[in-house]
């Protein structure tokens, strides 16, 4: 018993003997990721429609030139998935470049012109939205065909009223309606051209449209 109690006691001074720390090892240091390094949205592929195919051909090196002397992006035309093809290269400055192309060959794809369009690559306030006239009011026939004449007015007068009013760019592609411009002059644009689909006359859409202008302004 009584040199199984010295062994305890040993143990016991054994574990209360305070141990020396082991010095932590030192903290790793990582140099920060190259954009192109990044594993996510290193590509980015915007589909040619069958109608915008020929005007591509004809302003590919309007678009081609911004995009890989400015931005630093890749890009490329895939013939056989018809798809223009965006990438990042070692030397891309920002990671956000590859997103402003795709948004910039994307507005040129819906109908916007190059000159527009280009303003996405160095600006960072402006949108394009998109909607459809059924998304408002359900027209068919000769009904809807009026409603488009209303949007676009004799020879694009309405259109371009509204343009000039609100410093957008209005695109009208049979249905479908995009809008490139800040999120405040989007919202009035859609406002008016909402009104001349569900049929109100031009002369009250323009009052309207003069009154909302003068108070931003």
């Amino acid at each position: 018993c009584i040199i199984q109690s010295n062994m305890v006691l040993s143990s016991m001074e054994v574990e209360a003997a305070p141990s020396k720390a082991k010095p932590l090892p030192p903290k790793p240091m990582f140099e920060p990721l190259k954009p192109y390094e990044m594993s996510d949205g290193q590509f980015r592929k915007v589909s040619v429609p069958q109608h915008r195919y020929n005007p591509l051909k004809k302003a590919l090196l309007d678009i081609y030139t911004p995009i890989y002397e400015q931005m630093k992006i890749d890009i490329r035309m895939n013939l056989k998935a018809r798809k223009v093809e965006l990438k990042m290269r070692p030397d891309t400055p920002d990671i956000s470049n590859l997103q402003k192309c795709a948004d910039f060959v994307h507005a040129f794809m819906i109908g916007f012109d190059v000159l527009d369009a280009i303003a996405l690559l160095h600006l960072d306030e402006l949108y394009v939205e998109s909607f459809e006239i059924k998304d408002v009011k359900t027209l068919r026939g000769d009904h809807l065909s009026r409603a488009i004449g209303r949007l676009s007015g004799k020879g694009g007068k309405t259109k371009f009223a509204i343009e000039n009013a609100t410093k957008t760019r209005i695109v009208i592609a049979d249905t479908k309606i995009h809008i490139l411009e800040s999120f405040a002059n989007i919202k009035i644009v859609r406002d008016s051209l909402c009104r001349l689909i569900m049929g109100s006359p031009v002369g009250k859409v323009y009052s309207k449209l003069r009154a909302v202008t003068a108070r931003l302004a």
